[in-house]
């Protein structure tokens, strides 16, 4: 991505912008064909510790899924997130899982969630369609989201979405797969997203009732909103069932420029018992890998 002179506060690219090119993204790393399966045999080159480290796709989008793949083995990763269905068979073919996975590639897949009765055919049908593939290719989790408030109400947006999620929540019950509705913020990078507290997730998550759908929990947006990060971790550690890391502010490395200690929130998530995946999605100001292995390794409890 190229080393750049000033951090800003607030990434100059951000997952919504490459959303669009996700797919054709794929089909050119498909073009140079596959790894062999001696290369998806090897073993990772070391341990991440107790927790099960990911690395964010989009943060990484230059570098050949292959290559990323091969790189985040070695440091230890156990996945890559946020792939297209195109690119599960790849990561996999590489040794590692997609850790979390997009049931569609749509440029209106933030603000489009399911806190709109209105999105709720789309939204499930699409889910339903990607739930056996994401079983067939061991992908643990797919992405959605609550969507944009537009003028609603919490509580007209809690029974939207209770509603919705359990329409799918059987489906990802069958399939093994859970569905990770994420918690983004509201004041810096999402405006008028509505799921930008963890209390109002963790409220949905109970009324729908089911042990595969969860949140995901956004460590960088949930410190701008709110801040108390390892207590509210450890309250809702039953809602959450994956990570995303983030330093702040910028979403930048996870080093002394930002104000959290990253090492102390992923002691604290090693310490619910949780088993699921935390990935990194930063944008790099530096070397992508290295400053990707560094976080790695700050993470490493």
């Amino acid at each position: 991505m190229g080393e750049r002179d000033k951090r800003s506060d607030s990434p100059t690219v951000t997952r919504r912008e490459v959303l669009v090119s996700l797919a054709a993204a794929a089909a050119a790393v498909g073009a140079l064909g596959g790894p062999t399966v001696a290369a998806a045999a090897r073993p990772a080159a070391r341990s991440a510790g107790r927790l099960k480290q990911s690395a964010s796709r989009w943060c990484y989008r230059d570098i050949p899924l292959p290559d990323l793949c091969k790189a985040g083995k070695e440091m230890g990763l156990a996945g890559i997130d946020l792939l297209a269905s195109e690119d599960w068979p790849v990561v996999r073919q590489n040794g590692l899982v997609c850790s979390m996975g997009y049931a569609a590639i749509r440029d209106d897949f933030i603000p489009r969630g399911f806190n709109d009765p209105a999105n709720h055919d789309l939204l499930v049908g699409e889910l339903e369609k990607a739930l056996p593939s994401a079983a067939q290719h061991g992908v643990p989790n797919l992405i959605a989201m609550f969507g944009n408030r537009q003028g609603r109400t919490d509580e007209q947006a809690t029974r939207a979405c209770i509603t919705g999620l359990r329409r799918i929540a059987p489906a990802a019950e069958k399939a093994g797969v859970t569905i990770c509705v994420e918690l983004l913020n509201s004041k810096v990078d999402h405006k008028d997203y509505q799921g930008d507290r963890t209390a109002f997730g963790a409220t949905i998550i109970d009324g729908v009732g089911s042990p595969r759908v969860k949140l995901l929990y956004d460590i960088y947006h949930m410190q701008i909103m709110e801040g108390d990060v390892i207590r509210t971790i450890r309250q809702h550690a039953q809602h959450i069932g994956h990570f995303h890391t983030g330093g702040v502010p910028g979403r930048h490395e996870l080093d002394d420029t930002q104000e959290l200690n990253y090492h102390a929130v992923a002691r604290a998530i090693a310490e619910t018992g949780f088993t699921g995946y935390v990935a990194h999605e930063f944008v790099p100001t530096r070397d992508p890998l290295r400053s990707l292995k560094e976080a790695v390794d700050v993470c490493t409890v």
